[in-house]
């Protein structure tokens, strides 16, 4: 083996030992201690309780500083993200010092460091620190047994994800802290064991319809009118809540909240019918639940942070005084319910439960609704509804359990056992195994069928381009029809929108391990990115920015129709549209660097893309979004696509791999630039230089220059070829010989007469007369 070769190897292994040596070092407590030090230094006693003066060295595992004022220990300081999940929207921790008395009442806290994109860039971090401020004096040693109910936090409009979970890692931490019996007041939290030990049984396997399934209380539900809603904010304070109603009705649904255990054999197999539960039971870990929250009206239980901050931030299931926001690798969402019976309801999720939150599906737990409306332009409103659920005793066994037994009150792990964080990828990974997103496939057949006819059609005006372009006004009507089809059906109805967010998640899951389950659980979209990627080896970007996108289309549409009104079109100087087309690969490298610090900041920045504003929430949002989308569609009607050429991310992302494409479809003659610069002043976007050559980076592939390539009556070179060919068919034609000069007779009165040859063929000079005759 060369040395150069076996050097290479062995300073691998020593860079790969050096990894692993940081990695054990940095998960040891003496690590652990030392970050909470760290971030101690960031925050002074008296933050934290009124009146102290100094911290102690921290301890124990997770660690905790005491905290003295003059001799006496007053509390004690851990870190939020040593104890519990901290994971904001960023996909990052949030970092919390927390001060807690012996007594288990939290006294005071200072948030040290955090990543949220919603904080950094616009909402002020004090606005989002007095929202936790109903935490303050709060004695979670009531809420680790039972007594009370975890404490709300308030809602900041805009950052409502970032505030919840704030709010639940510092009520969270605090309770498994005061049930680790590691306060003082830790033996207030144990109590003695039950004396029956429950537990599901698995047994019973019935199938049952949705009558009975809501009869005997498998399925519980929460019911609720537009107007019993209005009445709730006026009775806690928010009358300009009460009216703002979400339907002029006040007898109209608010809401119908159903939840079931679906972890249950009996009440699974109901729900999710045969092949439903067997999935779901194969991939949950042992002792773990599974949950079905489904709801129809006016109001939906997903709420705004599901659309892209991955947290259901509208509901919370509460037990033993913990509470837990399900995220979107705990989801997956369901078109029905298998039960006979069951009503169409217009979101149905399927939840499962992370391991490490401890959940008893056999004992009592409470699914909690946070219904949200708007004060003001800048603030919202909150009141919860809780929805609580006992277990059918028809489903449980009972055992004894040994007399002397006392445990504490918490069934969660320790804290020291906290999993892992693991990348969003990887955790929707663990979730969906591949009978799910099978599942997924076929749940969606019809518009994957729809999807692919499409592609075929597609690929089918590309391969008989050139008989087309020889119609043009057939050729119009087929390319005015699938951009219509794009934007209506494939943008507006099935969202089937692709983003750069696509792009930077796709190279983010290369660096942080990649799985095709996560990609294939979305099918359209799936379906979309492998035929762009199919369509870059054949024709470069412009199959998906001339024919499938959606807002592409819309641009295209719009301008269609701005044309047939006479409005102005204005065309850039050539010098002036080759400096601006350069913008959006600036964008494009911007958010492709700022993924790597954080994709959901890159994710926040990338709102550049009036996508999702225009046709996934179909202008249904906030004015800003919606004024920066009318904008960008106005520009369009005077200079056409303005936003594909000079600031689409996306499209910049495109043409970087297109230039690998393996063919040139696009015909040119010699004389294409020089002299004639017909098809450069009539492409749409400007992507044919002066020169001639055509631009694949800018090109939409709309086939006009196409177009004029065949057309004989346009091209300046097919119109010689033309006027060639007519020559060349008039002086290859033989002409008739030429009629000798017409013969004369003199009649009797000297009247000239025709031959009977120059009147051949005239009925009537060949008719016979009396005058003929006499002569």
């Amino acid at each position: 083996m060369p040395r150069n070769l076996q050097f290479q190897k062995r300073r691998w292994l020593l860079s790969f030992l050096a990894v692993v040596w940081i990695a054990v070092s940095m998960a040891s407590p003496a690590f652990a201690a030392g970050q909470l030090n760290g971030y101690l230094e960031k925050v002074t006693p008296g933050e934290l309780f009124e009146g102290a003066d100094r911290f102690g060295e921290p301890a124990g595992e997770p660690p905790m500083a005491p905290v003295y004022q003059g001799a006496d220990m007053v509390g004690y300081a851990y870190l939020n993200s040593d104890v519990t999940s901290s994971v904001g929207y960023s996909g990052k921790p949030i970092h919390i010092i927390v001060g807690i008395d012996p007594g288990g009442v939290v006294r005071g806290f200072k948030l040290i460091d955090h990543k949220e994109p919603i904080v950094l860039i616009g909402i002020p971090q004090a606005k989002v620190v007095a929202a936790l401020n109903s935490i303050i004096d709060k004695n979670m040693a009531r809420v680790a047994t039972g007594a009370d109910r975890p404490p709300q936090v308030d809602i900041v409009s805009g950052a409502t994800v970032t505030v919840l979970v704030m709010g639940d890692s510092i009520i969270r931490s605090a309770v498994k802290l005061i049930r680790t019996s590691r306060l003082t007041a830790g033996t207030d939290a144990r109590v003695a064991a039950a004396a029956d030990i429950k537990a599901v049984d698995m047994s019973k396997t019935d199938i049952q319809d949705w009558e009975t399934l809501i009869g005997d209380g498998s399925v519980r539900s929460l019911r609720m009118t537009v107007g019993e809603v209005s009445d709730g904010f006026r009775q806690a304070g928010h009358p300009e809540a009460a009216d703002r109603p979400e339907t002029p009705q006040a007898d109209d649904r608010f809401i119908d909240l159903y939840i079931a255990p679906v972890s249950v054999p009996a009440i699974g197999r109901s729900l999710l019918g045969e092949a439903g539960y067997e999935r779901l039971a194969g991939r949950l870990k042992p002792g773990q639940s599974a949950l079905v929250v489904a709801g129809d009206g006016a109001y939906s239980f997903k709420g705004s942070g599901y659309v892209r901050g991955g947290i259901f931030d509208r509901i919370e299931l509460l037990q033993d005084g913990q509470g837990l926001r399900f995220r979107d690798r705990d989801h997956t969402r369901l078109p029905t319910l298998a039960a006979k019976g069951a009503p169409r309801l217009r979101d149905i999720a399927l939840f499962t439960v992370p391991a490490d939150f401890g959940f008893d599906i056999a004992e009592p737990f409470d699914l909690q609704l946070l219904v949200q409306r708007s004060v003001d332009a800048h603030d919202k409103a909150v009141i919860p509804y809780t929805l609580g659920y006992s277990l059918p005793p028809a489903y449980v066994t009972v055992e004894k359990a040994p007399a002397a037994a006392v445990a504490p009150v918490a069934a969660a792990a320790p804290a020291a056992e906290t999993a892992p964080e693991a990348s969003p990828s990887q955790a929707l990974v663990s979730m969906e195994d591949q009978a799910l997103w099978i599942s997924i496939w076929q749940m969606n057949r019809v518009s994957i069928g729809i999807t692919v006819a499409a592609l075929l059609v597609l690929t089918g005006i590309f391969f008989f381009q050139d008989w087309l372009v020889k119609r043009p006004v057939l050729f119009g009507w087929i390319r005015r029809g699938y951009l219509l089809f794009t934007l209506v059906w494939l943008g507006w109805y099935a969202n089937a929108q692709l983003s750069v967010v696509n792009v930077l998640t796709f190279v983010n899951s290369l660096i942080n391990g990649f799985n095709w389950e996560f990609f294939l659980a979305a099918p359209l979209i799936f379906i979309l990115w492998a035929a762009v990627a199919a369509g870059l080896l054949f024709w470069g970007r412009g199959p998906f920015c001339g024919w499938l996108c959606p807002f592409g289309a819309l641009q295209e549409l719009t301008n269609n129709v701005a044309q047939w009104l006479k409005v102005p079109q204005i065309r850039l100087p050539w010098g002036l549209h080759e400096r601006l087309w350069p913008i959006k690969y600036v964008i494009f490298l911007g958010l492709f660097g700022l993924s790597f610090y954080s994709v959901a900041l890159a994710e926040v920045f990338s709102e550049v893309e009036p996508f999702k504003t225009a046709i996934v929430l179909k202008f249904a949002r906030e004015w800003p979004f919606v004024l920066f989308a009318l904008t960008l569609l106005t520009a369009g009607l005077f200079v056409e696509r303005f936003y594909c050429r000079y600031l689409c991310p996306l499209g910049a992302a495109l043409a970087i791999p297109g230039r690998i494409r393996m063919f040139e479809w696009l015909k040119r003659y010699p004389e294409c630039g020089t002299p004639c610069q017909r098809c450069a002043k009539e492409c749409p976007v400007q992507s044919i230089h002066p020169e001639g050559q055509i631009n694949v980076n800018e090109c939409i592939y709309c086939m006009h220059c196409q177009e004029l390539y065949h057309d004989d009556h346009r091209c300046p070179h097919m119109i010689q070829v033309r006027l060639k060919r007519e020559k060349f068919t008039a002086l290859s034609t033989p002409v008739p010989a030429r009629a000798a000069a017409p013969k004369t007779l003199i009649t009797h009165n000297g009247a000239p007469l025709k031959s009977a040859d120059s009147a051949a063929g005239d009925p009537a000079v060949m008719r016979p007369t009396k005058e003929r005759d006499h002569v």
